[in-house]
């Protein structure tokens, strides 16, 4: 069996959003404190021994999370026709960070976004 690395890093963000179409409070406008894990995914060591650097990672989970930082999430032009659950988020996110590191040697593994700290959806494509 090849090697393989799995590196995760976390993030987080605020946003309010509302579901459309929930039986409940949540179709209500409310907020979140909302927690990332992104992991990533590789199996070769560059010449000081690293699959990509953790820094590399947060700086292009960052450049996706900051146009939803502190924001209404149904009015992102994504959640404009997909409901912001928390599903829909993380596909989104991972999708967003997958083509920004996705290279030859490195490639998104899943993510993981948390709503609070009881409830989160595990994302990926593999």
């Amino acid at each position: 069996m090849a090697q393989q690395f799995v590196l995760k890093t976390m993030l987080d963000f605020a946003a309010a959003h509302t579901l459309r179409g929930y039986p409940g409070d949540c179709a209500k406008l409310h907020g979140h404190n909302w927690k990332i894990e992104v992991q990533i995914v590789g199996s070769k060591l560059n010449e000081i021994g690293m699959v990509v650097d953790f820094k590399e990672i947060k700086r292009h989970a960052k450049e996706v999370i900051k146009e939803l930082d502190h924001t209404y999430l149904n009015d992102h032009p994504h959640f404009a026709s997909t409901n912001p659950t928390a599903e829909n988020i993380a596909a989104y996110l991972y999708q967003q960070i997958a083509a920004r590191i996705g290279s030859q040697t490195v490639q998104m593994h899943s993510i993981t976004v948390w709503e609070n700290e009881r409830n989160c959806v595990i994302y990926t494509e593999n």
